[in-house]
């Protein structure tokens, strides 16, 4: 395990919970889609919405993320601490940026 998995969460997500529940029936209805042999522009338009909504999730995370615990390290942190953010947040967006 990471050090920075290690490090107790200061942020919650909870309200993310909903979102991500809301998901998890999007997908089982796109399996029941499936299993009806749906018309595949339907199930298209299904997953689009689908992805969007986890886009929305992702995006929510790294806003809370940034405003709590990059701020809180930037404000007071070490330099080393402030550095080892910028470098997670770097690294972060150069993942993100991949697209296979």
């Amino acid at each position: 395990m990471k050090a920075r998995n290690m490090i107790k969460q200061l942020t919650t997500h909870d309200e993310q919970l909903v979102y991500l529940r809301k998901i998890e029936g999007q997908i089982r209805g796109v399996q029941k889609m499936i299993e009806d042999r749906r018309y595949c522009v339907d199930i298209l338009t299904q997953l689009h919405s689908i992805v969007g909504a986890i886009l929305r999730v992702e995006s929510k995370i790294l806003e809370k993320h940034l405003e709590g615990c990059v701020a809180g390290a930037l404000k007071g942190g070490s330099e080393i601490e402030k550095q080892k953010k910028i470098q997670e947040i770097i690294e972060l967006i150069t993942k993100f940026r991949k697209t296979t």
